[in-house]
This record gives C-alpha cells, sequence and structure tokens, in this order.
C-alpha cells in the first residue's frame, strides 16, 4: 500500500496522504511522511500537515505564526540528504561522480559491498531501475532496518537485495554486475571476491575516507584493474546576490577520498 502510495506521488502533482513532502521556508527544511491530523511544532510556529494534503506541489501552507511554508516534492538529494543514519554517509557530491565514472544507468546490475544506512544504495537505486538491480552486502546486521526505510522514502525496496553476510569470507552468491561500489573498512579485503563477481571491463570505484585505506586499495587493484583514478572531490558555494556576489566562507571540503578502476583479465596482464 505504502509502496503503491509513493509512486502514484512521484507521478502526481497533487500531495496525497501517506507520500512524503519537503517543507521549505528559507534556508531550511524538514522532509516529514504527510499524515492526517499530524501537527509539526517550529521556530516557525505550529505547521498543521492536513492543510498540504490536496494541494500541487510547489504550492505553500502558513504556519499559525503567519511564516509561508512551500510544499515541495521530495528529490533524491532531498532524501539522501535527511535519511536517518548511523554511519557516514556518501556525499551527493560524490555520488555524482561515482555514477557518471561508473557509467550507471538504468537496467544494470550494481554490486554494493557496505550498504550502511543505505544512502548510496538509494541513489544507485534510483538510476537503475526499473530494469536494474543493487545488490548490496552488509555485515552490520543493526543498519539494514534503516537502509531499508531510507529505501521505502522513494519506493526503491523492489530494485534492491540486501544481504547480510562478510563479503571477504567466502565467494559472492552474484555474478556478472555490470559495475561495484566498495565502501568498507578495509576494501581490500573484499577486492578478490568482488572482482570475481564482475564482468570484463567492469568499473569499480572504492571509497576511501583515509589516505592509508587509499594507499592499500591501490596496491591491491594493480594488475586486476586498468584505468586507475584516484580523486577527491570539494564543492564551494556562492553567496549570489546583486552587487554583493561572492563565496560563502564555510565550504564542504573533505568527504573521501576515490578509488576507480576496470577490471581486466589477470592471465593476459
Amino acid at each position: 500500500m505504502l509502496y503503491s502510495l509513493l509512486v502514484r506521488n512521484m507521478d502526481d502533482s497533487v500531495i496525497g496522504e501517506g507520500t512524503y513532502l519537503i517543507l521549505f521556508h528559507g534556508k531550511r527544511s524538514w522532509l516529514i511522511r504527510v499524515e492526517k491530523g499530524k501537527k509539526m511544532h517550529t521556530h516557525l510556529g505550529i505547521i498543521d500537515i492536513d492543510e498540504a494534503i490536496g494541494k500541487e506541489y510547489g504550492s505553500y501552507i502558513e504556519s499559525s505564526l503567519g511564516k509561508r511554508i512551500y510544499l515541495l516534492k521530495p528529490t533524491t538529494y532531498d532524501v539522501v540528504m535527511k535519511s536517518e543514519r548511523r554511519t557516514q554517509i556518501v556525499y551527493p557530491k560524490d555520488m555524482g561522480y561515482i555514477a557518471s565514472r561508473l557509467g550507471i544507468r538504468s537496467g544494470m546490475n550494481v554490486l554494493e559491498v557496505g550498504m550502511g544506512s543505505g544512502a548510496l544504495t538509494t541513489f544507485l537505486a534510483s538510476i537503475i531501475k526499473p530494469e536494474g538491480h543493487v545488490y548490496s552486502y552488509e555485515v552490520r546486521g543493526e543498519f539494514i532496518p534503516i537502509a531499508k526505510r531510507n529505501l521505502s522514502r522513494l519506493g526503491l525496496e523492489p530494485y534492491v537485495t540486501i544481504i547480510n553476510k562478510d563479503a571477504s569470507a567466502e565467494r559472492l552468491e552474484v555474478s556478472d554486475v555490470d559495475a561495484a561500489v566498495i565502501d568498507v573498512g578495509d576494501p581490500w579485503k573484499v577486492l578478490e571476491n568482488v572482482y570475481d563477481a564482475m564482468k570484463g571491463s567492469a568499473p569499480l570505484c572504492a571509497v576511501c575516507p583515509t589516505m592509508n585505506q587509499l594507499e592499500k586499495i591501490s596496491s591491491a587493484m594493480k594488475g586486476k584493474f586498468v584505468d586507475l583514478e584516484f580523486t577527491e572531490l570539494m564543492i564551494r558555494h556562492i553567496e549570489a546576490r546583486e552587487g554583493m556576489t561572492r563565496p560563502v566562507f564555510r565550504m564542504v571540503g573533505h568527504t573521501t577520498y576515490l578509488a576507480f578502476g576496470r577490471k581486466v583479465m589477470m592471465n593476459e596482464q
């Protein structure tokens, strides 16, 4: 029932009960599930969610203090950034480059090792659907319910298979995947099993928060992967005002290092 409501809502322009909604005012926003009788107590006053039901996305309601609250349809970015989490997530600035570098597109089968709270899983699933699939390994069972809740906000659970096991312990159940992402503390320990599960020439990304991890995975990839690239991305926002435009003083600097390569056959090196 929830899935059908979510899917219908993604295509409709009218806000319905049981769907997800972004409430936006100034630089503040909230991701909520629309429920009858729900009220939000905020510094802007009380926001009566009943008033949003039946309105078009892009319209607004007013809080009890007369503040205008805009009603926006959630994007994948919104869901990722406001996802429930107990782990560090891969940020959108890195996700976009990962998807581009790996050539992620609809219909691909993607292997993910290290799902965590499911932020990257959500992003990948939103691209590969409806014909593709994400196979995600996560050794820590306590993270799986969180990831499932995050996936459900965009109705993406049908496109993800979650496997609760250590991907370094034994050969993986999946094979011939079109691309792979590793996001675990010791990525080199799972590399052999991931390599065996990939198609020839399939691209790989390893997410490495530290330089030490990057060094070790780079050594492990040599001979198995070519077109190696090791990258760090940063993003700086701009305060755009007529006659006063300048960079924002604070920026999103280091979040992680990314290691990329494409699988080749070792006996042909």
